[in-house]
């Protein structure tokens, strides 16, 4: 294990250094409108690698972390927006609702693999979309929510892209540490072998649970980010096009890479 550790740590700083040189040197030398294109780049980023520990190694491929994402996004902005409260109170809620959300989601399919999980998280995804939809006292329905700005002390765009590239790179460390940790490696082992995994005594259904709850929590705060981006929220967050944009993202950065989650979500969101 501590092998696994050690031959990963040298991979790991070059690319953290590698995307901190070119997303910190953009500012400088683009418009505000491109550095806003690779701040959202940034967040769905992070949407996308918590898919990909799922499907990548531990595969699980989930259509529910959309709706996630988008739990959180509309808890910040309900929390600010309508009752007026602290943006940062705010992202803490959004991100414990969503982590809350997903250990719900993984209750529900911790136990069932291949194609029945895949159905089973795009249904709750859509419950989720549909609660959104007609909940129209809370969630404005089709009209959404507007946000109410956000703070002072982040609402320079350069300030908040900055804010938002040290939140990404510090858990993009997080998530590989926790990929190439003893966990990560079971969760391959359950990947390529679930029932020897099983014969050798472990839990798999509590190992999905317990990945499934993690990568939502990761989500979640992608999702906090984009209310603070965005600053406003409707159905369309969290509709399944938001979870098929996050999977296809990771698909193209590469499968169990995570670093290849930034080109993913450049290549739809610039070419997109």
């Amino acid at each position: 294990m501590a092998s696994a550790l050690t031959s990963a740590r040298n991979p790991l700083l070059v690319s953290i250094v590698a995307l901190a040189v070119v997303f910190g040197l953009l500012p400088p030398f683009v418009s505000t409108y491109e550095m806003s294109l690779a701040n959202e780049v940034l967040i769905f980023a992070l949407l996308a690698m918590s898919i990909d520990v799922l499907a990548g190694y531990a595969g699980r491929v989930s259509l529910g972390h959309g709706a996630i994402f988008g739990i959180s996004t509309y808890v910040v902005i309900y929390w600010t927006s309508i009752m007026g409260g602290s943006a940062w109170v705010g992202c803490l809620l959004g991100i414990a609702a969503a982590t809350l959300a997903a250990g719900v989601f993984a209750l529900l399919a911790a136990r069932v693999s291949g194609v029945y999980f895949l159905l089973l998280t795009l249904a709750l995804g859509m419950i989720v979309w549909g609660v959104c939809l007609r909940w129209t006292s809370v969630t404005g329905g089709e009209n959404g929510i507007r946000g109410s700005g956000r703070p002072d002390i982040i609402a320079d765009p350069t300030v908040f892209y900055y804010v938002t590239l040290a939140t990404v790179l510090a858990l993009t460390v997080i998530i590989w540490r926790f990929v190439h940790s003893p966990f990560g490696l079971t969760l391959r082992g359950i990947r390529d072998s679930e029932s020897r995994m099983r014969s050798l005594g472990y839990g798999a259904a509590t190992h999905i649970f317990l990945a499934f709850t993690i990568t939502g929590f990761f989500a979640g705060v992608a999702g906090a980010l984009y209310a603070l981006f965005n600053d406003f929220v409707s159905p369309s967050t969290v509709q399944l096009a938001q979870s098929v944009e996050g999977l296809l993202m990771a698909i193209i950065g590469g499968n169990c890479t995570l670093f290849g989650s930034f080109f993913g979500a450049a290549s739809l969101i610039l070419l997109g």
